[in-house]
């Protein structure tokens, strides 16, 4: 295995970065860097400031000294007991968090876009998406990327008392939006105005299960 000290050193000559600068980015002194990878001083980077220097160089934290079974930290999202219909029927149940799913942050501030506190999880019931949604599959919903962002993509909806999980894409008049299914057995909804609807928020992600 590569030296860590070894590794760093030509990262940082491939990026054309400098040790003081990289020094600062951990909060430590502008020599802090140096004397790791010319000194041996620290023998082992602190973990926070391995695991910035390994984020902002895009590598994993295992070439710059961690443990190859060193665990990532994961941002819990909560799982809300309600269910999107992708059927026939629309219902509500009650939005509460029973439980939540692990996720690496580096991968939710990508899904996100940086805030993410307007994540969370809901089950899909039916198969009108299917396939691209199906029966029982997860689906993370960012209620901050919503009304006010709205573009073509599957998002989350109210109508009436129930929620459903649809395709929606802008039509000419702003005002107005085609309800879409991925299922061709179920009819496409368009223009439907959207005041009519309350957009929850835009799918992000999915956990498909296997057929």
């Amino acid at each position: 295995m590569t030296d860590p000290r070894q590794y760093l050193d030509e990262l940082i000559r491939e990026r054309r970065e400098d040790y003081a600068s990289l020094s600062r980015l951990i909060g430590r002194n502008p020599s802090y860097i140096q004397q790791f990878i010319k000194r041996g001083s620290p023998k082992r980077l602190d973990e926070e400031d391995r695991r910035t220097l390994a984020r902002y160089f895009g590598v994993p934290e295992a070439t710059l000294g961690a443990r190859e079974d060193a665990k990532v930290p994961l941002r819990k999202i909560p799982t809300l007991e309600v269910r999107a219909s992708a059927g026939h029927g629309a219902f509500s149940v009650p939005e509460s968090s029973s439980d939540s799913m692990g996720f690496s942050e580096r991968l939710l501030r990508e899904l996100a876009g940086g805030d993410l506190a307007g994540l969370s999880m809901i089950k899909v019931v039916g198969d009108s998406m299917a396939p691209t949604l199906n029966d029982g599959d997860d689906i993370m919903v960012n209620r901050l990327d919503a009304a006010s962002r709205l573009r073509d993509g599957i998002y989350v909806i109210r109508m009436g008392d129930g929620l459903l999980v649809k395709r929606i894409a802008r039509e000419i008049d702003r005002r107005l939006v085609t309800i879409i299914s991925d299922n061709s057995a179920y009819p496409a909804w368009p223009g439907t105005a959207l005041k009519d609807i309350a957009v929850i928020g835009r799918v992000v992600w999915s956990g498909k299960r296997l057929r």
